[in-house]
């Protein structure tokens, strides 16, 4: 890109590079020349903006985590329709076919990103700890409902079907699982706490 030519809306234009790149070839090419190359812009572009590459990175996933706020109001809108183990196999899908999978390599991968996020999200992935709120938010839903029994622990469902969810879907080079693998773990994981008719 010509220098002197503004660009519209850069910050998305570079997350979504880096995100194509990250979907593509995975946490090690992504770099800023990588990111810059695939925006088709500069590569001062983005140290304009930001203060330095992990800045970027910390930015990124942080803006990706509050993409799940939809995802969270549409599951959490669910409760009362379909069936639970059918809402949450869509919800994980969803999560999951996602670039969710990518950003926990991300920042596993990167030592100085997780330093930065610490700084602001103090525990956990940031990506999984959402999810596992939002699986949380609709359990409770639907407990409050009477669909899940009133004892059921959702604090401890939530993260048990986003760990599990996560390795189903955590092997870059397979296929995503079918929808009914996802389902059977679901329905086996909730069994004993569904009181739907």
């Amino acid at each position: 890109m010509p220098t002197g030519v503004a660009i519209r809306d850069v910050r998305e234009q570079l997350f979504d590079a880096a995100e194509r790149i990250l979907l593509r070839a995975g946490p090690s090419a992504l770099t800023s020349r990588a990111v810059t190359t695939e925006a088709g812009c500069a590569k001062g572009v983005l140290h304009r903006h930001f203060e330095d590459f992990d800045a970027f990175l910390a930015a990124f996933v942080l803006d990706r985590v509050d993409r799940l706020d939809a995802r969270a109001a549409a599951l959490v809108g669910s409760a009362g329709a379909g069936t639970v183990v059918d809402n949450l196999t869509d919800a994980l899908s969803a999560l999951f076919g996602s670039v969710a999978v990518a950003i926990v390599a991300l920042v596993s991968f990167r030592d100085d990103l997780r330093a930065r996020l610490r700084r602001t999200w103090p525990a956990g992935v940031p990506v999984l700890t959402e999810a596992v709120a939002v699986i949380d938010a609709y359990l409770t839903a639907e407990r409050d409902l009477g669909r899940v029994s009133a004892d059921a622990d959702v604090a401890l469902l939530a993260p048990t079907l986003i760990g599990t969810g996560h390795l189903l879907f955590a092997d870059r080079g397979a296929a995503p699982p079918e929808r009914e693998a996802v389902r059977r773990v679901v329905a086996s994981v909730v069994a004993g706490v569904l009181r739907e008719g």
